[in-house]
């Protein structure tokens, strides 16, 4: 739109001679103003602010935390660090001061909160996004009964499928046959679709599919990846693959 506008105009004043340098100068600022920036889990259709992004992630961390009716100092610490890895100290404490003038005069709402999100960001976005906040429940060793509820009640606003929640869940709980729940198959599965489930999963986790995200999203997706691997490599041992 920009570069027929700029066009008219230079036309108007210089001619055709304006009208070409008013369509190139218009085509660079339409091309500026539509691409997103490189490191950005937002969708095509509907975006989304980094800064409304970074609120209502927080905001989602805030809930984690109060679920259980305690706010643990090192559960705040870890969103704390993990903001400041993302964006920096100065960006973080930003976000911080808007979060807690936001919190003074609005009741967080996950089905709200997480609704906005899912609706504006890429579904390996959200993957992350739960495994953000059961490592921020994990942050003081321990993700409390209360805690999880309330990370599975945002899971499914956010439009995850129940097995991609139950993977990532198990990777923040040791059991039995929590190696077969992070590649989302039942232990009766043949060695054939234990190899098959591995391909799909570390092709799901891959890091490289949120290279477009920022360095503390990468690292989550690498530990996703490595929890993957580590399932499989359980599993091979058992069975004797």
């Amino acid at each position: 739109m920009t570069k027929w506008l700029l066009a008219l105009v230079g036309f108007m004043f210089y001619g055709m001679r304006g009208a070409l340098i008013g369509f190139i100068i218009g085509s660079l600022i339409d091309s500026m103003s539509s691409s997103r920036s490189p490191f950005t889990p937002f969708t095509e259709t509907r975006r989304v602010t980094p800064g409304d992004f970074e609120l209502h992630l927080i905001s989602l961390a805030a809930l984690v935390i109060k679920a259980d009716g305690t706010a643990s100092q090192s559960e705040m610490d870890y969103v704390r660090q993990y903001f400041v890895q993302a964006y920096g100290k100065e960006r973080a404490n930003a976000i911080f001061r808007t979060f807690n003038e936001v919190i003074k005069n609005r009741e967080l709402d996950a089905a709200r909160i997480s609704d906005f999100l899912a609706s504006r960001t890429r579904y390996e976005a959200r993957l992350q996004i739960i495994h953000f906040l059961f490592s921020v429940a994990n942050a003081d060793g321990k993700v409390t009964e209360p805690e999880r509820l309330k990370i599975k009640e945002i899971a499914g606003y956010l439009r995850l499928s129940t097995r991609d929640y139950e993977s990532i869940q198990a990777m923040f709980f040791k059991s039995t046959d929590n190696a077969y729940k992070i590649l989302e198959i039942d232990k009766s599965a043949t060695d054939a679709e234990v190899k098959k489930a591995f391909r799909t999963m570390a092709k799901k986790y891959h890091p490289d599919k949120l290279q477009h995200m920022d360095e503390a999203y990468r690292k989550g997706a690498e530990e996703k990846f490595r929890k993957v691997q580590e399932a499989y490599e359980q599993i091979q041992k058992e069975r004797g693959m």
